[in-house]
């Protein structure tokens, strides 16, 4: 798992297909390679399961915009949204206070 504010290494679409023709031509295993090019072999065994499901590995899949928006960047309509979220969170609240 992941730790908090880990850093993750991006490798070049070039240097991943050159990895990945050496595994497939048959030349080398994944600790073979790990070596060779100073990359982790799990990272490398996660790129040849990826390639035969048929999903491309030189391409970024991640979503550079998703979850929750910063601070600077709501809007009047953001803060607005919000508060009328956190009034039925507290009617919801008092509620259930209120039937113990």
């Amino acid at each position: 798992m992941a730790s908090k504010g880990q850093k993750f290494k991006k490798y070049s679409p070039e240097f991943k297909e050159k990895i990945l023709k050496e595994y497939f031509d048959g030349t080398y295993g994944y600790e073979t390679l790990a070596k060779k090019h100073g990359v982790s072999w799990k990272t490398i065994e996660t790129w040849v399961r990826k390639r035969r499901k048929g999903i491309d590995v030189t391409v970024n899949h991640w979503k550079g915009n998703s979850g929750r928006k910063k601070t600077k960047d709501l809007t009047l309509e953001d803060y607005k949204e919000r508060y009328e979220i956190l009034k039925k969170y507290q009617a919801f609240l008092q509620a259930r206070r209120g039937k113990k």
